[in-house]
């Protein structure tokens, strides 16, 4: 997926969320969200690598 198609993606769901002369779409909603989080995936989240040093860490018995 693009940036582009991101962004758009991105705007089509802030619409359907927010916006209350919209009536809301389930299923459109979950699509936009699947599409979404499968992109962002494929990036590491900061979150994500600072907890796993520290569970490392702990795991191996660094106490400290």
């Amino acid at each position: 997926m693009t940036q582009d198609e991101y962004a758009r993606k991105l705007e089509e769901l802030d619409h359907l969320l927010n916006d209350p002369d919209v009536a809301m779409d389930s299923a459109r909603v979950w699509s936009l969200l699947a599409d979404l989080s499968g992109r962002d995936s494929s990036l590491p989240s900061q979150g994500a690598s600072q907890a796993g040093t520290g569970l490392g860490a702990a795991a191996a018995g660094d106490t400290d």
